[in-house]
């Protein structure tokens, strides 16, 4: 076949492609780094009221009216006779940080938090990549296999999925097959759970026939 690849074009697409995977890792990794940094860098973060126009303006309104009002309390003061020194008084305030980066342990809880979610993000990242390195060279392996028989036994790779299945009490594999749990157990385990679940039957039988009613027969 001529548009079958040479073995040398193989081996150089499979060492091309494990070169990309160790890239590729190290590049999630970097990631990862961006990542926190960025994150950081959030929390650090101080904003101005002039940073923004809408907040801006939405200042200059406030202290406007903050100043309206400084004037109805200060009248009010010098009515009830309180000195200037002593009186009470109005201002306007901006917070440069939220609730949430400007406690030092809130802080430390988000830090937390975010770190978890990158390494998560990361190890998802590194067995995707894996998965598809593999899938690339077992396509190119495949491809220069020339025989059914030599195909079959890739075709015989068991999936995840199917080493791992979904533990469950009720829904079984088929017809002949016990439930998941009871495959994992040791057959003396079983034993065991067999003879509890006939015994609780029995105990249950015993209460259902103990609370039927009886018929009062009188002799004629």
């Amino acid at each position: 076949m001529a548009d079958r690849m040479s073995k040398g074009e193989r081996e150089d697409l499979q060492r091309l492609i494990r070169q990309r995977e160790k890239v590729q890792k190290s590049a999630a990794k970097a990631r990862s780094t961006e990542l926190l940094a960025d994150f950081e860098n959030q929390m650090a973060a101080e904003y101005r009221f002039d940073d923004d126009a809408v907040w801006a303006t939405a200042t200059k309104a406030a202290s406007a009216e903050v100043a309206k009002a400084q004037e109805r309390v200060e009248a009010r003061c010098r009515e009830l006779g309180i000195p200037k020194q002593f009186a009470p008084s109005l201002s306007l305030g901006w917070r440069h940080r939220g609730y949430g980066n400007a406690l030092a342990e809130r802080r430390a809880e988000l830090r937390r938090v975010a770190q978890a979610q990158v390494a998560a993000l990361e190890q998802k990242a590194i067995v995707m990549i894996e998965q598809a390195s593999v899938e690339m060279q077992t396509e190119i392996a495949v491809a220069g296999l020339t025989s059914e028989t030599a195909r079959g036994f890739v075709e015989r790779l068991p999936t995840v999925e199917s080493l791992m299945p979904a533990l469950s009490y009720s829904e079984v594999a088929g017809d002949s097959e016990p439930p998941i749990v009871e495959q994992i157990l040791t057959p003396n385990a079983l034993r065991q759970r067999r003879f509890r679940e006939r015994q609780q039957a029995l105990r249950d039988a015993n209460v259902t026939f103990d609370n039927a009613p009886r018929a009062d027969h009188e002799d004629g």
